[in-house]
């Protein structure tokens, strides 16, 4: 194992709460081990990681994210997201081949949508030719994680959000059982109504969305009614 995974495993392990673990797994329906590291703990021990090992050069990120990936417990794969997100504006573009391997391995909504809402959207506005392939690949995807990704991507792009081409993506998800497509769907729609509400409404009243897509997308905006 990297050195730099190995220090991380060791300071995660020295700090694991059994009694913590158990809860956690349930919340997540048993989807995943856990060590019983809560987020805020769990935050300052990577915290105090960084500030005394400094970060791993870049051209040796991929084999730590993967072995930090490779491990059972949930946490790590926290670490690991966390650690990408330090780089996400130097990555280079090939990095988007490790970027879709950790949306299609132990795929859970906790890990995708931290890095579709945030490091997949950094790279794609980075690479405009990588974002152009993966999602005239992704779009297509039986993987439904993969179509998640593309739905989400643009939660912080705000006024510099392509509304058309969000449009596009969930119209090809239309009809979908998937709760985690709708989900997405009511998700991105409901952050966009911050920067064009009647876009929004307009777009939910033309369009056969789901119930629960359609409630989550003017959540907001009944909120503010009321």
């Amino acid at each position: 194992m990297h050195p730099y995974a190995r220090s991380i495993r060791r300071m995660f392990e020295k700090h694991a709460d059994p009694k913590a673990a158990a809860p956690m797994k349930r919340y997540m329906r048993g989807q995943f081990e856990y060590l019983g590291i809560k987020g805020p703990k769990m935050g300052e021990l990577l915290k105090e990681h960084y500030a005394e090992n400094g970060l791993p050069d870049i051209s040796e990120l991929d084999v730590i994210v993967c072995e930090l990936w490779s491990l059972p417990q949930r946490e790590f794969q926290y670490a690991a997201t966390s650690l990408i997100g330090k780089f996400e504006k130097q990555l280079p573009e090939e990095f988007i081949e490790t970027l879709e391997y950790l949306l299609v391995n132990k795929s859970w909504w906790d890990t995708v949508d931290t890095i579709s809402g945030g490091i997949l959207g950094v790279h794609f506005k980075r690479y405009p030719k990588v974002r152009r392939k993966c999602l005239m690949k992704w779009r297509k995807s039986g993987n439904f994680w993969l179509r998640r990704a593309c739905i989400l991507f643009q939660l912080n792009y705000k006024e510099e959000t392509d509304f058309d081409l969000l449009c596009e993506i969930i119209r090809e998800n239309l009809g979908s059982k998937e709760f985690f497509i709708n989900k997405a769907i009511g998700w991105a729609l409901r952050q966009y109504t911050c920067i064009d509400p009647q876009a929004v409404r307009q777009f939910v009243a033309e369009t056969p969305l789901s119930p629960l897509s359609a409630r989550e997308a003017l959540k907001w905006l009944e909120k503010r009614k009321s």
